[in-house]
């Protein structure tokens, strides 16, 4: 039993993995503990987008009167959205297993782990070997040691989307992507929401400008945010946090632990394949390789991005680079999203990061109003692009925006940024009118 590749973690990281190595004639075998798809396609990204794309709808309806239209007795059918959640997610399961199946990936159900004879891997009792292991193991939501985490009104974010009837209120600990995400999610449906979160403001990743904004329009849908505050305690009845103005507790409701990730690392066989890795991921070099010769690491378990793009594209490296094409991971042009509603979308440096590398820089920022098919779309938006660009060489080196479908049009900034493109030679490219990403253009241009 002897592949070119073994992958360990059906993922986006996985998964694309193997359905490239596949399409390039290798012999691919995938073993996967759970369901094909990963947390990303089970209990994530598609499950919690599904969720929020209803909630919009519902939002719309009941606030339509901005845009001349009234609609009556709109009801949020708790039961019927779940359902079309699980209905999502059965259709993308099937459309990763047709995947493998088309490009000849042997699927093996089970938890792999690395032995100490190199190129091994042990699922229950048979014994695999690879002339190159991919671990694509991903991450699961992080347990901080909080006094009640462990009461039955607390849940992660993969029971969260799960639950049978709608909350009264929502308790969020953390104000990270997920917080905000979820936050938006059931403030658009009417319910109360507190989100705690320890830093001063929201989504720290995001540039803060991008973030005070974002804050301020979910704020506006109900939710309300308490900054620089720490968890002290969780109790059916009661959060309990701490600021520097004191003690303080809100009703807690149903409440999410949005605390972040960690990296799955344990029971691998790490240790005994002499794999570089600490609780903070797998350590891997550019092109995803580990310290051990042949195995390799993408995604969530390396700690590097918490994306599942990120993932994709660290397993098409790996497969690049086995198949003979040099390749390399380039995190700078790796886009991110926040799908509340506005959307923020980001890529590149934000200012604090460039003076961090001691890049001098220019920047610009221009509202999303100045584009005529947001202002058609969009009644009341506060959003804006702001884009950083390398004040010597007029490289275009980051773009940050909120507001309006950003998600949809932030891979033009990356490819930018991928091609290293300056404002002369975005100048010269042309974008349809009216669009929201000509903003993207005309931003840029402010500074040249």
């Amino acid at each position: 039993m002897e592949y070119d590749l073994i992958v360990m973690g059906g993922g986006p990281g996985g998964y694309v993995a193997a359905e490239r190595a596949g399409e390039k004639g290798k012999k691919v075998l995938l073993v996967e503990a759970a369901e094909l798809g990963g947390v990303c396609l089970n209990c994530g990204c598609i499950p919690s987008k599904t969720l929020l794309h209803s909630a919009k709808v519902f939002h719309y309806a009941k606030h339509g009167d901005a845009y001349g239209v009234t609609a009556e007795n709109v009801t949020f059918d708790w039961a019927k959205v779940m359902a079309r959640k699980q209905k999502v997610i059965g259709n993308l399961r099937k459309g990763v297993a047709g995947l493998m199946k088309m490009n000849k990936v042997e699927v093996v159900k089970g938890h792999g782990r690395l032995t100490a004879n190199l190129g091994e891997v042990a699922v229950s009792d048979k014994v695999y070997r690879g002339k190159a292991i991919l671990l694509a193991t991903g991450s699961s939501p992080a347990r901080p040691p909080i006094p009640g985490i462990d009461s039955p009104n607390v849940y992660d974010s993969t029971g969260i989307l799960n639950l049978d009837v709608s909350p009264e209120r929502v308790t969020i600990i953390g104000g990270g992507v997920i917080g905000c995400e979820f936050a938006c999610f059931f403030g658009s449906l009417g319910i109360p929401v507190t989100v705690i979160e320890m830093l001063p403001e929201i989504c720290p990743a995001v540039d803060p400008e991008v973030a005070k904004v974002l804050r301020q329009e979910l704020t506006g849908r109900g939710v309300t945010f308490h900054l620089g505050a720490k968890v002290q305690s969780i109790r059916p009845e009661v959060v309990q946090f701490e600021t520097e103005k004191g003690m303080a507790e809100v009703d807690a409701g149903v409440v999410l632990m949005a605390t972040g990730r960690s990296c799955n690392v344990q029971d691998l066989g790490l240790e005994v394949a002499g794999v570089d890795f600490d609780r903070r991921g797998i350590r891997v070099d550019d092109t995803c390789a580990t310290n051990v010769p042949g195995v390799y690491a993408v995604g969530d378990v390396t700690g590097r991005q918490w994306l599942a793009h990120a993932a994709s594209r660290m397993g098409e490296v790996v497969v690049h680079n086995l198949c003979g094409r040099a390749d390399r991971m380039r995190y700078d042009a790796i886009p991110g999203v926040v799908y509340t509603t506005p959307e923020v979308a980001t890529v590149g440096l934000t200012e604090a990061q460039a003076k961090e590398r001691g890049i001098p820089v220019k920047t610009a920022k221009r509202p999303m109003v100045a584009s005529g098919r947001y202002l058609a779309e969009h009644a009341g938006g506060k959003g804006f692009c702001k884009v950083i660009v390398h004040a010597e060489t007029q490289a275009l080196l980051g773009v940050h925006m909120v507001g309006g479908a950003c998600s949809e049009m932030i891979f033009g900034a990356a490819a930018m940024i991928e091609t290293e493109q300056r404002i002369a030679e975005i100048d010269d490219i042309v974008f349809p009118h009216p669009t929201v990403s000509e903003l993207i253009r005309e931003t840029v241009l402010m500074i040249h």
